[in-house]
């Protein structure tokens, strides 16, 4: 079977939908057709992530994105209502706190600063004020932290379907079944083959398929510089509750970990093989996780797995930054893909911004040009210090 649509959006993840929303939102009157494979989203990357958002970034172009976001998430349940109902995302601004061992003072001065000039309520902390956010620290070992009170974390499934939801009440069809490959033709995109064998025709395809993404470009004949790799989540309770809920805190080491309700989650950048891997192991806590646990919160000694959950990171093995924008050699092709981890926090800025390219043909909210697949032709790449 042959159909027809305008733009084709193949992911229905966070970044699909808001692609979605927002230029349904931005009164784009063509048809837009979302694809996702996955129906009830069980392994989608969205849902799997530690919902984190943060400002506490160390180039200008991921700070912006990340202060773009916090804004609308904290107006995401008004925004995003269908009829009577709010898109509720229990987004709890209880900070973002990042320790420091091995940076010096002057270091960490040159990121607090950056982060003021743009706009970012950061607090440059003594390893002592470390103490007022977390009383049962460990400081013996840091040189201080960088903390940001207007960040903290959300719930990633709900951002995921309050999308999802306001993109179909605003005309986008979602389409359950996975795609095979992106047609083209003479350097122009032409529409998508599904793994059924239908044809979906359209002038416009954006690929954001998280960490599939990268096997349907090279398919093209246009390989992306991502690759899957899994990243593990375990939840865990303690015995003695500690004394303040706690930012989305990194450990000099890597290592985060936050409250989940009265339970805490924690996690970590293992190096692991790239591929699609969905298991998680026990003895990924106790012989990564819990030592480093135990050493910075004495609480966290007596700790008792509840569960785990392994998701996929799109990793960009360049330079571990997004990919935005038109593919240069493939007229009418986009590409949101790459986060390596930032996906959920940069979905707000992703959608409005390639709603303005797709519609305008140019960045008018947010120049998220410096993330743009030519850079690393250009050697103009985008070093963040401040990967988790």
């Amino acid at each position: 079977m042959k159909y027809e649509s305008d733009i084709i959006v193949i992911g229905g993840g966070v970044i699909g939908s808001s692609i979605a929303y927002n230029l349904l939102n931005d009164d784009y009157n063509g048809e837009v057709t979302v694809f996702e494979k996955d129906s009830i989203y069980e392994f989608s990357s969205t849902p799997r992530s530690a919902g984190g958002i943060r400002q506490l970034f160390t180039t200008a172009i991921n700070i912006q994105i990340s202060r773009f976001g916090l804004k609308k998430y904290l107006t995401f349940p008004e925004d995003m209502a269908v009829g009577n109902e709010k898109a509720e995302i229990d987004f709890k601004q209880r900070g973002y706190l990042f320790l420091a061992k091995n940076e010096t003072i002057e270091e960490l001065k040159q990121q607090w600063m950056l982060q003021q000039s743009n706009g970012v309520p950061s607090e440059l902390l003594s390893k002592e004020e470390l103490l007022s956010i977390i009383p049962e620290l460990t400081i013996d070992d840091l040189n201080g932290g960088l903390y940001c009170g207007e960040d903290g974390y959300l719930d990633p499934y709900s951002v995921m379907q309050g999308y999802a939801r306001k993109s179909k009440q605003l005309g986008a069809d979602y389409v359950y079944e996975e795609i095979d490959s992106i047609l083209q033709n003479h350097g122009k995109v032409s529409g998508v083959k599904l793994s059924n064998g239908d044809i979906y025709e359209a002038p416009i395809v954006v690929n954001c398929a998280g960490p599939w993404a990268p096997a349907l470009s090279e398919k093209m004949g246009y390989p992306l510089p991502v690759i899957p790799l899994k990243r593990q989540i375990i939840q865990f309770d303690i015995a003695e509750a500690l004394v303040n809920d706690l930012p989305l805190t990194v450990d000099p080491t890597g290592v985060y970990f936050r409250h989940e309700g009265k339970s805490l989650i924690t996690g970590f950048s293992e190096t692991v093989r790239p591929g699609i891997d969905f298991k998680w192991k026990r003895s990924f806590f106790l012989e990564q996780l819990w030592p480093i646990l135990s050493h910075r919160i004495s609480n966290f000694e007596r700790a008792k797995i509840v569960s785990g959950w392994a998701g996929m990171y799109s990793h960009n093995t360049i330079d571990q930054n997004a990919i935005i924008g038109a593919h240069p050699e493939v007229h009418g092709y986009f590409i949101a893909c790459g986060f390596s981890g930032h996906g959920m926090q940069q979905a707000p800025a992703v959608g409005k911004g390639l709603s303005e390219l797709i519609r305008t043909g140019r960045y008018e909210t947010l120049d998220l040009s410096p993330l743009r697949f030519e850079r690393f032709a250009e050697n103009n790449l985008i070093i963040e210090g401040a990967i988790v």
